[in-house]
């Protein structure tokens, strides 16, 4: 049942009836799921074309077995009906849900591939579930959805060449991609915070590099200066007698004393 004065936001969850009371702001929700509800008779009720703005309605487990009551929504992209007794009259869909581009029929009772021709009329339906249905194990029977559905593009989940849907074909165009840009933007602004520390801290790293790379060269000369004053300290004591010791007297020496 919806809360009291109406739905104020685009997604509404209901709970033990699937009959909604009627709301006031029923144009302004998008996303309607009343998943394990429990339907009247097993007919739709008190989902209405006040839904103008409705893009996915999500009816699992709530007992129906027919879809005859759907209204006419022309925004809806999805409509989820899984582990249902649905076994026919999807006529309706193709008159009233013109730009379905994703219905789950699995879990249902639909038996034969001629059940399923009258979504041959809705021209945007890219995936299509029969999971869990009768109709499944049929001979051939992906081939034979994929040709009576030519404009599908998944079926149980898996296009035609057996390559599985990404997630992104999944979801409902427009809701979920809302909430995906402000998770997005998000991201980038925190990725952007982190660039902004990373930088700094090479700046740190560039400036303590300079810090030691002064300080190592620094000590290196001093060390150069020590070594060559070392060198002229042991030249000079080769060059005078060492303490002890007498000075040789040249040849030329003697002969000046001779002479004198």
């Amino acid at each position: 049942t919806w809360p009291a004065g109406g739905v104020g936001g685009r997604r509404a969850h209901g709970s033990t009836s699937a009959a909604p009371q009627k709301c006031q702001n029923a144009y302004l929700v998008q996303e309607l799921v009343l998943d394990n509800c429990r339907s009247s008779e097993g007919k739709i009720e008190g989902i209405t074309e006040e839904f103008s703005n409705l893009e996915l309605l999500s009816l699992i487990n709530v007992g129906l077995t027919s879809v005859a009551d759907v209204p006419k929504l022309d925004k809806l992209k999805k409509l989820e009906l899984s582990d249902n007794r649905i076994s026919g009259g999807l006529e309706v869909l193709a008159e009233r849900l013109v730009n379905l581009t994703h219905l789950n029929l699995s879990g249902n009772k639909f038996k034969d591939i001629s059940t399923l021709e009258p979504l041959k009329k809705l021209p945007q339906l890219k995936s299509l579930d029969l999971f869990n249905c009768e109709v499944t194990n049929l001979a051939d029977y992906r081939e034979s959805i994929f040709k009576l559905l030519p404009q599908l593009t998944y079926l149980d989940g898996y296009d035609i060449d057996d390559c599985e849907a990404s997630d992104s074909d999944g979801e409902v165009d427009g809701v979920e991609d809302e909430d995906e840009e402000g998770e997005s933007e998000d991201f980038e602004e925190e990725e952007e915070d982190d660039e902004d520390v990373v930088a700094e801290d090479d700046d740190e790293d560039d400036d303590s590099g300079d810090d030691e790379g002064g300080e190592v060269n620094g000590d290196l000369d001093s060390e150069d200066d020590d070594e060559d004053e070392e060198d002229e300290e042991d030249d000079d004591e080769d060059s005078s007698p060492a303490k002890g010791e007498k000075r040789k007297r040249d040849p030329e020496d003697e002969d000046d004393d001779d002479d004198d």
